[in-house]
């Protein structure tokens, strides 16, 4: 399998044009071609520099041309997520008809949009280069290819980084902003750069509550790291 990384400039995406007029950025959550009706729908956040900005950004998705659905899910602050449908743009035409695909996730900021796409061989990959350059200007920033044991190998570092984010998303707000200020802080430092008194005094709290928040913390975030431990483990025992 062929990876690439590509920093591309699609001139008939909405979402390229919308960062090329307002400070916004396009990440998306999930994706999906509709092959007999060439078309993508995608599940995004929107980041803006602040609120203003983000909702000039939006404003100008509903009325583009290539914008065939347009569903503001929900927005707080300078932060929005979208759902949107749009046909297939020129340069993902090329990456489908020489048997590509999306293998990860897309960010589209400052007019360009970075791309991870894939192939199954050296010549699928090498065609559709050829074929992106007559239209689009890109860059390939990076381009890797992955024997059937790598891939294995990265389907577990997958896997492996899924669990570590879930232990991240099980902290509360409390243990993400203290085990954050802690880190930062150099709490964690040899000698330490702040202490416990320090972490209350910025929080507002006693040593023995932000103790508390920190100690959580880390055990929700600690279990997950054993649990991919037990897991690499298992694998090298195979």
């Amino acid at each position: 399998m062929i990876e690439l990384v590509l920093d591309v400039e699609q001139y008939d995406c909405p979402y390229i044009a919308a960062t090329d007029e307002h400070d916004v950025a396009f990440s998306t959550l999930n994706w999906e071609f509709d092959r007999t009706a060439e078309t993508l729908e995608t599940r995004m956040v929107v980041d803006g520099s602040d609120r203003a900005t983000l909702d000039a950004g939006l404003g100008t998705l509903p009325e583009h041309d290539q914008i065939l659905e347009y569903e503001l899910v929900a927005k707080r602050e300078g932060v929005a997520r979208i759902r949107s449908v749009i046909p297939m743009t020129d340069a993902m035409d090329v990456i489908q008809t020489h048997n590509g695909y999306i293998s990860g996730p897309f960010h589209i900021e400052s007019g360009s949009e970075r791309w991870q796409v894939s192939f199954d061989s050296e010549k699928h990959a090498e065609g559709a280069l050829s074929a992106l350059a007559a239209d689009n200007e890109f860059t390939v920033e990076a381009r890797e290819e992955l024997r059937l044991g790598e891939m294995q190998g990265y389907a577990q570092s997958v896997g492996a980084a899924m669990t570590l984010v879930d232990g991240c998303r099980d902290l509360s707000k409390t243990e993400r902003r203290t085990l954050e200020a802690a880190v930062d802080g150099g709490y964690f430092n040899r000698p330490r750069d702040t202490d416990l008194g320090g972490l209350a005094s910025e929080f507002g709290v006693s040593k023995p509550a932000v103790s508390n928040n920190l100690r959580r913390g880390q055990e929700r975030v600690l279990s997950r790291v054993v649990d991919v431990l037990d897991d690499i483990d298992d694998e090298n025992q195979k």
